[in-house]
């Protein structure tokens, strides 16, 4: 085969005459499809070894991913925080100091605040490793898209990344093309090469010019068979995307939060200040204090406290919580069959207040069959083999060849073993419930009624009768044309039917009779189609319209030589099997007649009427229950279709779109509007018919707003030869400061829209989330979308409003839970600080809360799933806080109550429960000393004069404090809670009371931290119960709703309560803790199950959201209409 170097010669970018000068060199299409050993008719063989050796030689079709951020490289990124430095720095001075001034047990300090660092730097780096890499497996399912392939010549359904060079490819108009590659044969192609050049302009795609089909791009026009010859790396894209990286932009959500953690770090500052300046000043007013430490030591102290608080009360995890939330709805989201491409989209959608929704395969099945129609001079009710029987052969020959040749849908067939069958296959061994359409679906019913009804293979008759190198051409569908049409040359090679050139047109059933001026009728012969006769088909489509059918004509006409002859020059391949025109004199002559200068319209006139199908498309199951869900959950749902208004309107009423009072109206009527009467209609408009994706547009646009002219300008450029003064009133869509002065505030709607067509683009980019179409949806269409329907389903569209809602609850959840232990944790330093205890919780310990607050928080808050309730409220406005009344309400209840519980503790606590206040010695060892003091008077003898006066047995040592408290654990309390008795005296002494014994004699080498670590104890479990309380911001008593289904936050539970018993236990020095009794265990629990207590009966204090917070259409200060009375000037419009 042919070496990849020979490949790659013909495929440099930007270099169009040079790759057709090399390619040419090679031979042309006939050499390269046998150097590549396949076939342009039917493909590769379906052989895997021969498939692995082409991978060997031209690599896979998968593109190069952008090179991420290691483990490591996210964990040095955490350190950038100025923040986290400075409590670095901080701990390495503390570190030094300690180990200075008490080499023994001075580096417990700082070494625990490093650790604690460490901790956190690591948990953030595994976090964001983990969301990166869930990001990137999501970034690839939007690359996950199927191609038609034609292997061993069956056309089947090929995953991309499964191509491989020598496959032969069909496009559609709005595919995106999956690798580079040659085209064989086509009509009317353009490209967008836009991602790859940045030239808007499409490019003309011919066999004598521009043959080069490039990856990354899309068929804008046209459709054609392609050969590829570069995958992957070597391919233009995989070359282009080596060099991109891969941003994730903030969401809207991001952005808001990062404000208010902005605000709520601003708060935190001021109270590190205010606390160090308060530690400060009361050591200056305490004496004891200042024989306890030095002024350096402590100021360092104080430093670190609050550089720790600047910590604990930047929120950090709010970003992060936002982005696990949206991590895990997002993967969760795929198996609800929506594909999110824009993160943003995700959380929008929860506040959409419009769904503007296409009706074919999002209401309905897109499982079309054609029921009825007219054919042959009889209306049918009902189309079958008996009906079929009835018909004349001229009319069956033109039914059969116009369908075959003038569609480009496919059937696929396959056995009862899934193996893929030739579309020959007979319906005898063939079970037509095995048979999927790929592409247009409205097409494949067409192709459908052929292969069930007329036993016509249509694919054979395609290949034959179509033939691309004597000139056939197609004229694709538009929405402004509403019909597609193919010209067959058969002047040129005349066909087994005809020598003469004939022109096959379908489209909308009004559209093609108004074209036709014949028809055929029950004899198979052409008669003229009389006025009468014309109003009877109407008569007949509106029938067919009533009974929610899609009505389509099918035409045809022979076309006379001489129209055509001047028009095209033949393609041929010489004997080099190069591709040349035959008029070697007009260069340009083949791709102009090739593509633009036959013009559509003036031949698809005077038509003779073959038949008008009406073709069903039964509604969803679910579509009337998923309706009603979204007008119960505060979204006006809005039907956008191409269809006849009465079938548009028949199928909107069985699905509860259009209701008692709704507007229904065409898009001619619509367009003639002015921007203030569209504001008038806008509330009632339920059904726009006979629309264009421009109508579309400008719905959305008026909509919410965006992307309207902003200036005289803009308007002008969108609006040429018109003049600014005497039309910017009355031409749609408006202008930016009229659409402002039209509305409340001058806010519009959030607007999610549906879309699959190429020409739906500007809609879907317009919205402010863009839905598109997984099955039915051009890759255009899904590029210029931020959610890709996967199922086609209008219920996976409420499905995203679930999820989208449920984001935005879980980030206010934890809002709630971090702003209440921000709270809780700032005062209570402060107010320790003020009265002068010093730190009631340390660095340390503060950290520890960090970690609580911000990792676990949110794992455990942002991965509550969805409930149904959350379609029960309106959609909240733009505009509404994120903090809500009942939040507020929580927040102040719960803070209120864990302050006054961890106040009483520090006051009260160290007496109520027998232990000392703040930091004592839990053991003491003796120092080598002479110091003696008497007994009686508790003061030392400073002379030795008095040693004669004074009993030898009233003498007390350094050494009696062995004598007396030796092996005790605690021997504390034989410095200050004991007397004891001298044993040849009955004189009583205390430790604690003999004059300066413990500074003398005593040397501390266990410190109790009981009163810290029962405050510490009793704030994290407090902490751990607020937890359950913040899974309801609203007034929901049963807060253990559904938490069985939330492994996540029961995890999170058991990892805390685990290590805050690890802690406590075993922190020592480290976490400055003291293992504490049952009984204070008990009393922490009681205390932090408090909160939760408290958390279930502040629920009954009457408090509701405010109203204003929702968007609600049915208010007429939300609505962009103040009247609900239909303009005057709209008095033919159609009202349900």
């Amino acid at each position: 085969m042919i070496d990849i170097n020979d490949l790659q010669s013909f495929n440099q970018d930007h270099e169009v005459s040079i790759n057709l000068k090399e390619f040419n060199r090679l031979g042309g299409l006939k050499a390269l499809e046998q150097l590549l050993s396949t076939s342009y008719s039917n493909g590769l063989v379906n052989d895997n070894d021969d498939f692995n050796k082409r991978i060997k030689l031209y690599g896979k079709n998968e593109l190069p991913e952008p090179p991420s951020k290691t483990w490591v490289a996210l964990f040095l990124e955490t350190f950038d925080d100025t923040t986290i430095r400075v409590l670095m720095v901080a701990a390495v001075v503390s570190l030094a100091i300690g180990l200075y001034e008490n080499p023994s047990n001075g580096w417990i300090e700082g070494t625990a605040i490093l650790s604690a660092v460490l901790i956190v730097a690591l948990v953030t780096a595994t976090n964001n490793y983990n969301k990166d890499t869930q990001f990137r497996k999501l970034n690839a399912k939007k690359e996950d898209t199927k191609v038609n392939v034609i292997r061993d010549g069956i056309i089947a359904d090929v995953h991309n990344k499964f191509l491989v060079v020598g496959d032969i490819i069909q496009l559609n108009t709005g595919d995106k093309i999956p690798a580079d590659g040659i085209l064989i044969e086509g009509s009317d192609v353009t490209c967008n090469e836009s991602a790859l050049t940045g030239e808007s302009e499409d490019k003309i795609k011919s066999l004598d010019e521009d043959m080069f089909l490039l990856s990354g791009s899309t068929l804008s026009t046209g459709f054609c068979k392609m050969l590829v010859t570069s995958v992957g790396k070597y391919s233009r894209w995989g070359k282009t995307k080596a060099k991109l990286n891969v941003v994730t932009n903030p969401t809207p959500l991001q952005e808001k939060l990062d404000v208010l953690a902005g605000q709520i770090g601003n708060f935190g500052f001021g109270s590190a200040i205010a606390t160090f300046i308060a530690m400060i000043i009361f050591y200056f007013y305490s004496p004891a204090l200042q024989s306890e430490i030095t002024l350096i030591d402590y100021m360092l102290k104080a430093f670190i406290m609050a550089v720790t608080i600047i910590v604990v009360a930047v929120p950090e995890g709010l970003p992060l919580a936002v982005t696990l939330s949206l991590a895990y709805s997002t993967q969760k989201m795929m198996l609800d069959n929506n594909l999110i491409r824009v993160l943003e989209a995700c959380e929008t959608m929860g506040n959409a207040t419009n769904i503007c929704s296409d009706k074919t395969g999002t209401l309905t099945q897109n499982r079309m069959t054609v029921t009825s129609g007219y054919v042959s001079g009889h209306f049918y009710e009902q189309i079958d083999s008996n009906t079929v029987k009835l018909l004349s052969d001229t009319s069956k020959s033109l039914l059969i060849e116009g369908i075959s040749v003038n569609t480009t849908a496919t059937l696929l067939f396959s056995d009862s073993n899934g193996k893929a069958q030739k579309g020959s296959a007979k319906k005898s061994t063939t079970d037509l419930a095995q048979v999927e359409v790929s592409g247009n679906k409205t097409e494949g019913a067409l192709l459908m009624f052929l292969y069930k009804e007329l036993s016509a293979d249509y694919s054979n008759i395609r290949k034959t009768a179509f033939n691309s190198s004597r000139g056939d051409k197609y004229f694709t569908f538009t929405s402004t044309r509403k019909r597609m049409s193919v010209l067959l040359r058969n002047d040129i090679i005349p066909s087994t039917s005809s020598s003469q050139p004939i022109l096959y047109t379908k489209g909308a059933s009004e559209v093609i009779v108004s074209l036709c001026r014949y028809y055929i009728d029950e004899n198979g012969e052409v008669v003229e189609l009389t006025d009468q006769l014309k109003e009877s088909l109407h008569s007949y489509i509106d029938i067919m319209a009533k009974q929610a059918l899609r009505t389509i004509g099918l035409a045809h006409r022979y076309v006379k030589s001489e129209q055509l002859k001047s028009n095209h020059q033949p393609i041929q391949i010489n004997r080099s099997n190069s591709i040349r025109n035959t008029d070697t004199n007009s260069k340009n002559n083949s791709n102009q007649s090739n593509d633009n200068t036959i013009n559509a319209d003036s031949l698809e006139s005077d038509l003779v009427l073959d038949a008008i199908f009406g073709i069903k498309d039964p509604l969803r199951t679910d579509v009337i229950d998923a309706v009603k869900a979204c007008q119960d959950a505060g979204i006006f749902v809005r039907m956008v279709t191409g269809d006849n208004i009465e079938t548009a309107k028949a199928i909107a009423k069985e699905c509860g779109i259009l209701t008692e009072g709704g507007l229904a109206m065409e898009g001619p009527e619509f367009r003639k509007l002015t921007p203030k009467q569209l504001d008038e209609v806008l509330p009632l408009l339920q059904v726009l018919a006979r629309s264009s994706p421009e109508d579309k547009h400008t719905l959305v646009t008026r909509l919410n707003g965006q992307n309207l002219p902003k200036n005289e300008a803009e308007w002008l450029e969108a609006h040429p030869h018109m003049n600014y003064s005497d039309h910017k009133d009355k031409l749609l869509p408006g202008y930016r400061e009229e659409w402002v002065n039209s509305r409340v505030n001058g806010v519009g709607e959030v607007v999610g829209v549906t879309g699959d067509g190429t020409n739906d683009a500007p809609a879907l980019k317009a919205a402010d989330v863009g839905l598109s179409m997984g099955l039915s949806g051009t890759d255009v269409a899904k590029e210029a979308s931020d959610i890709v329907i996967l199922d086609d389903n209008f219920s996976s569209i409420v499905k995203a409003v679930l999820w989208g809602r449920s984001v935005f609850d879980n980030i206010r959840k934890f809002l709630q839970f971090q702003l209440t232990v921000n709270v809780v944790a700032l005062l209570l330093v402060f107010i320790g600080a003020v009265v002068g205890f010093g730190q009631p919780i340390n660095a340390v310990q503060m950290l520890w809360v960090n970690l609580i607050m911000d990792t676990l928080g949110a794992l455990a808050l942002g991965t509550e799933a969805p409930t149904p309730e959350l379609l029960n409220r309106k959609p909240y406005k733009r505009s509404s806080s994120l903090i809500s009344r009942p939040m507020l309400r929580n927040i102040l209840c719960i803070s209120f109550y864990e302050l006054i519980v961890l106040l009483i503790l520090l006051f009260i606590g160290p007496g109520y429960f027998n232990i000392k206040s703040g930091i004592a010695c839990a053991r003491y060892s003796v120092k080598s000393s002479t110091t003696k003091w008497n007994a009686n008077t508790n003061l030392k003898i400073t002379n030795d004069t008095l040693l004669s006066v004074i009993l030898p047995d009233d003498i007390i040592t350094c050494s009696d404090f062995r004598k007396f408290c030796y092996g005790k654990d605690n021997n504390q309390y034989c410095l200050e809670d004991h007397s004891y008795s001298l044993t040849s005296t009955s004189t009583k002494f205390n430790f604690h009371h003999l004059q300066d014994f413990d500074n003398d004699c005593l040397t501390c080498t266990k410190n109790d931290y009981t009163h810290g670590t029962l405050i510490f104890n009793t704030f994290i479990f407090c902490q751990l119960f607020n937890e359950y309380t913040s899974r309801s911001i609203f007034n929901d008593v049963n807060i253990f709703k559904g938490i069985l289904s939330n492994f996540a936050f029961i995890y999170v539970s058991i990892f805390t309560a685990g290590a805050q018993i690890f802690l406590v236990e075993l922190g020592g020095n480290f976490m400055k803790t003291t293992p504490i009794s049952i009984t204070l265990w008990v009393v922490s629990i009681i205390l932090g199950f408090g909160s939760m207590i408290v958390g279930v009966l502040m629920r009954f204090i009457p408090v509701t959201e405010d109203p204003d917070s929702f968007f609600d259409t049915t208010k007429s200060k939300d609505s962009v209409l103040t009247t609900k009375k239909i303009p005057s000037s709209l008095e033919l419009t159609r009202i349900a």
